[in-house]
């Protein structure tokens, strides 16, 4: 009941609690921000961001998931708006016209191939590729969540796994046998 206590405070402008949840959920955040934009500096506004928004709207906070995965999601939306913000121009993708995917849920690499070689892999996709990557396998949303994130369907959003995870084993072939450029 710990978190419940502190969340009911910091929604009566407790500064201490606030404080409390800050320093709880920091370092996590942090991380998860820099899964996405790569950059310290970058992850530190971004978790600025998202912890003064998750006070502002913290009324809107129900209970009905943890606050770390309330706040998680802010993060992970403040982290994909700024990249897409320093992107000059985007241009969205219709993707609903192209038939439903079948799913494959096998995601096991070779053992030779190290996490390191994974993350790399992964950073070198495209941006549209690498947050459904990101989202589905490192942070666990579901396609649900992902496609009300992203704002694509969740058909998009299976398609874009699939071949997210497609270029994924391309590119460890790729740097895993050297036939890369």
């Amino acid at each position: 009941m710990f978190q419940s206590n502190v969340v009911e405070k910091c929604k009566q402008n407790d500064r201490s609690a606030q404080m409390q949840l800050y320093r709880k959920y920091c370092d996590g955040m942090f991380i998860v921000a820099m899964r996405f934009v790569k950059n310290s500096d970058d992850a530190e506004d971004i978790l600025q961001e998202s912890f003064i928004k998750a006070f502002q709207k913290l009324h809107q906070f129900k209970g009905d998931v943890t606050f770390g995965a309330w706040l998680k999601r802010i993060v992970i939306n403040k982290s994909i708006d700024f990249l897409k913000a320093k992107k000059d121009k985007i241009v969205p993708l219709d993707e609903s016209y192209m038939q439903v995917v079948q799913e494959d849920d096998n995601w096991n690499v070779p053992s030779v191939i190290s996490l390191e070689q994974v993350r790399s892999a992964i950073d070198d996709l495209q941006d549209k590729y690498r947050y459904v990557v990101l989202m589905y396998l490192v942070e666990g949303y579901d396609h649900q969540e992902i496609s009300e994130v992203l704002n694509i369907s969740e058909s998009a959003c299976r398609t874009r796994l699939l071949r997210g995870k497609g270029h994924l084993k391309e590119l460890l072939k790729e740097k895993h046998y050297g036939t890369g450029s």
